[in-house]
């Protein structure tokens, strides 16, 4: 189910003895280059797992060794994270690859994704084999496994719309388990992995994608008109799925720094939900503000355009500045330099704006880790 392992035990410390040579265990390891904001951040332990049972011979370990005294962090790609300039924790890195198609039929298929694979390469590989419902979702940086722990969303997709299910080690039990869509508690940019951070260790989540090449959602923003005139290029009368997925793709280019080019972690703050009244309120004041209709007669209103009309685009606090083509993302222009401090900073000025000019409190959308590993519910929370 898993591919053949790939394992580097070149660095790997004396006082990892306690544990099987077929588990990667390395010691004071620089992870500034395994976030995508490149934060600087030295971690005690580093644990590299590339199939499932790798996890179960380390945890049947871990209570009796010398490790069992810090707490575990897992730690995905690194692209929705905000780390510590020391993280006194065991890493756990879910490192699994692998795309298993379990059944098809004329009208769907299910596949089963290992946490590992690289998420946009999923995106374009389903699409290439005809299976649809991702493309929305393309060029979203990070791996497979963390995406649901986001319940990630694009272009009025969300991951739960074609997830099944999730295999998870429970780490407090040392115990597998098999989560329904159901199961997993998702809510806008929430999950109960999120909820309840480092409980939850994922291998893979299991998709049902559908074949229908005429079913597609290009309803969003620009996607529709970049989207048909793919078509139009291609001879087609109308867009299909790989017209939506290469729409996205441009339009993400174009508005979205490539984090190894400009170091940076994605949207960095939720879209607001406020009430209907609310933004009426605001939209006699700006005719021009972009929102979406939620349920219970709520409004979802755009983040990146309520930093830009408070004047905040290409600005911040250096070295952590806002995207000059998307204000919705900080950048870092002190990569493996920049420290949580320096994004914490940056961070305030911009929610303390736009509080003042809209009386709308921004929160952000990547994970505040602690030094201990922890997840920081309160510590610079906005």
């Amino acid at each position: 189910m898993t591919s053949t392992l790939r394992l580097d035990l070149s660095t790997q410390s004396a006082q990892t003895a306690d544990f099987p040579a077929s588990v990667s265990i390395n010691d004071s390891i620089d992870l500034s280059r395994h976030n995508t904001m490149a934060l600087a951040c030295v971690a005690d332990t580093v644990v590299t797992l590339t199939t499932e049972a790798q996890l179960d011979t380390f945890m049947a370990k871990y209570a009796d060794s010398a490790k069992q005294n810090k707490p575990l962090f897992v730690l995905s790609g690194g692209s929705n994270v905000l780390l510590p300039a020391q993280l006194q924790a065991v890493v756990l890195q879910p490192k699994m690859r692998g795309i298993n198609l379990i059944a098809k039929t004329d009208s769907y298929v299910d596949i089963e994704v290992m946490a590992g694979e690289n998420w946009h390469d999923l995106v374009v590989y389903t699409v290439n084999q005809g299976w649809y419902g991702l493309e929305n979702l393309a060029l979203i940086p990070g791996l497979t496994g963390a995406a649901p722990v986001q319940n990630i969303g694009a272009y009025g997709v969300q991951l739960e719309d074609c997830l099944q299910y999730v295999r998870a080690y429970h780490l407090p039990t040392k115990t597998w388990h098999h989560l329904t869509a159901a199961d997993c508690q998702f809510g806008y940019r929430d999950s109960i992995f999120k909820r309840a951070p480092n409980t939850w260790l994922i291998s893979c989540v299991g998709f049902r994608l559908h074949t229908n090449a005429k079913k597609i959602l290009a309803s969003y923003g620009d996607v529709q008109t970049v989207a048909e005139r793919y078509a139009e290029q291609h001879g087609r009368k109308q867009a299909i799925p790989d017209d939506v997925m290469q729409a996205i793709i441009d339009i993400r280019q174009q508005k979205l720094p490539d984090p190894k080019q400009l170091a940076n972690c994605g949207s960095f703050f939720q879209n607001p939900i406020i009430t209907q009244d609310q933004f009426t309120t605001l939209q006699a004041t700006y005719p021009a503000i972009v929102g979406y209709p939620m349920p219970n007669a709520m409004i979802k209103v755009a983040a990146g355009w309520l930093i830009e009309q408070a004047g905040l685009k290409g600005h911040g606090i250096a070295p952590i500045l806002t995207h000059q083509q998307q204000a919705l993302v900080l950048t870092n222009h002190t990569p493996y330099q920049a420290t949580q401090e320096d994004v914490a900073n940056a961070q305030q000025h911009i929610v303390n704006v736009v509080y003042e000019k809209f009386a709308i409190q921004l929160s952000r959308e990547p994970v505040w880790v602690n030094s201990d590993g922890s997840i920081g519910h309160h510590e610079y929370v906005v």
